[in-house]
């Protein structure tokens, strides 16, 4: 099975370890990451978001570890407009989180209107922080959660860097 997913991932957390683990058990996994002009425009807050380069590479060594053990392959696209590679035929299914299945919902009316069949999409539950909110790379920028969840209230943020 050919498995797409996409995001930012700035910085990767346990929620986005839950998606690409998820991935990683359906079959072959195919990651859309973000452009550096596309990832402003995907974000609801206007924080700071690293260069794709550094991006793509702190991915490549979590999906690395993961693949591995599943036996599985896998690659790194850019990600160069919101629906992306998923309108692609050769996918199967469509790991989102809960805030992203409309947009998989659009991608299956995309792949129907180019002739495509649809994607299953699985939804991957969020991931909760130890305060019970979802664990999100916005509240580990400013310093609330680490990448785990865990509470940091002594830790500054990165909200500041340009």
């Amino acid at each position: 099975m050919n498995v797409a997913l996409g995001g930012t991932f700035d910085p990767i957390h346990d929620g986005h370890r839950a998606l690409f683990e998820r991935a990683f058990e359906l079959g072959d996994v195919t990651v859309g990451l973000t452009s550096d002009d596309l990832a402003p425009k995907t974000r609801h807050d206007q924080r700071h978001v690293r260069p794709f380069s550094e991006r793509q590479s702190a991915l490549a060594d979590e999906l690395a570890a993961l693949a591995a053990d599943q036996g599985r392959e896998w690659q790194v696209r850019e990600l160069t407009e919101p629906t992306g590679i998923a309108t692609e035929p050769q996918f199967d299914t469509l790991v989102v989180s809960p805030e992203t299945e409309t947009g998989g919902r659009r991608i299956n009316e995309i792949r129907e209107e180019r002739g495509h069949d649809p994607l299953e999409i699985e939804v991957v539950p969020h991931v909760r922080a130890e305060d019970g909110d979802i664990i999100s790379s916005t509240r580990i920028v400013e310093g609330e959660i680490d990448e785990h969840g865990n509470l940091t209230p002594n830790r500054a943020g990165r909200q500041n860097i340009s």
